[in-house]
């Protein structure tokens, strides 16, 4: 998979200094909300495929979150609002009392341990199969995606999808407010709404994936349109003081293509500017390009900023420590790191003393099930 990352100049942020054992404003205590956080790092949301085969959250997944509960803020991963938004085998979801039971056992455990959860709500759109789901994958327009998709019995050729109804919008929208609720009584302090990496809202995004020419394509604003009314959907259900966006200009991930975000996403960020969310979450941040400044300018609350780290590739030594200080130089708010989470339960504490990390088993990232390569990470001492 390649990706393009969004990039940014420099802005008026904190002065990071680098350093192990030197002072850093990612360990300084922040607020989110009405959330005190412990630290500025944030564990990205990651597939990692250890619910059941219905997507109810398995008991393995509360002791993974649990063990990195000193992160400020956990975004657990993507969980699907209804079945037809199911991706890849084992993934989590959010759509009935089984889920709820499930997920309140995570949020159970990682406020135990001291921790705060949000939840990231994803529908995969054209990045799902039928022998996943049971179910034929809609999306925006009819275009398939260009690779194999993993499914239950393995790599498949990828289906061309259903075009979406308008009247599939509006129950596609209620499904998203109806799975936030849930999140929130599944014990969780907020959601955020995924519109990047390649998925249903993030192909409406795209003049390559959205080819409609009713009113959610064509134009920059009917484009952005069905982006808009989930996160208003779910803001009303929630109150946006619970709900995040996360967006990936540019990224290329599920064979996205974009030819135009300079034009979509200071839109899509001036349409949600307003309404008092708890943050904007923007995927392979680089403070070198342009965007990033433009975004940053344009968001008016908390930024949170995922690190532009080597992909595919080995992390630096330091687990993305440095490029998350220069976000915060770069006037984000909070970083968020993923593999490095992944590997290191006790994260925090390495970057702190700068501990070496423990190397990543890249054959038990995904679809492999267990506790190896998952629970069973050293932490120090």
């Amino acid at each position: 998979m390649s990706i393009t990352p969004l990039g940014g100049t420099p802005g008026t942020g904190l002065d990071a200094r680098n350093g192990a054992g030197a002072r850093s404003p990612l360990f300084e205590p922040a607020r989110l909300g009405p959330l005190r956080l412990a630290n500025r790092l944030v564990m990205a949301p990651m597939t990692r495929n250890r619910a059941d085969a219905t997507g109810v959250p398995e008991p393995i997944m509360a002791t993974y979150y649990a063990q990195r509960a000193t992160a400020g803020l956990i975004i657990a991963e993507a969980a699907t609002p209804n079945a037809v938004g199911a991706t890849y085998p084992n993934i989590p979801a959010i759509h009935d009392d089984r889920h709820v039971a499930g997920w309140r056992r995570v949020t159970d455990a990682v406020r135990e341990a001291g921790g705060q959860m949000f939840l990231q709500l994803q529908h995969g759109g054209r990045v799902g199969h039928p022998e996943t789901s049971g179910i034929h994958p809609v999306a925006p327009s009819p275009v398939a995606l260009p690779d194999t998709i993993f499914t239950p019995s393995g790599h498949r050729e990828s289906v061309v999808p259903r075009e979406m109804t308008e009247e599939d919008i509006r129950a596609t929208v209620a499904d998203f407010a109806a799975a936030a609720r849930r999140a929130v009584d599944a014990g969780f302090a907020g959601v955020e709404v995924h519109s990047a990496n390649g998925y249903l809202l993030h192909q409406f995004l795209s003049s390559a994936t959205n080819r409609r020419t009713d009113g959610y394509g064509g134009t920059v604003d009917n484009r952005i349109r069905f982006t808009v009314e989930v996160v208003h959907a779910v803001a009303e259900a929630v109150g946006p003081e619970r709900v995040g966006v996360r967006l990936s200009p540019g990224v290329t991930a599920n064979a996205m293509e974009e030819d135009d975000v300079d034009a979509v996403y200071p839109a899509l960020v001036g349409a949600l500017r307003d309404l008092g969310l708890a943050y904007l979450h923007l995927v392979f941040a680089d403070p070198d390009a342009p965007l990033f400044r433009t975004l940053r300018a344009a968001w008016p609350g908390t930024l949170i900023a995922n690190p532009a780290l080597p992909w595919p590739g080995p992390l630096p030594a330091d687990g993305g420590r440095a490029a998350g200080e220069r976000l915060l130089a770069a006037g984000a708010d909070l970083i968020a790191l993923g593999r490095s989470f992944l590997a290191n339960p006790d994260l925090v504490a390495r970057l702190r003393t700068g501990a070496p990390l423990n190397p990543i088993r890249d054959a038990h990232l995904m679809y492999v099930g267990g506790e190896t390569g998952y629970t069973d990470y050293p932490a120090l001492g």
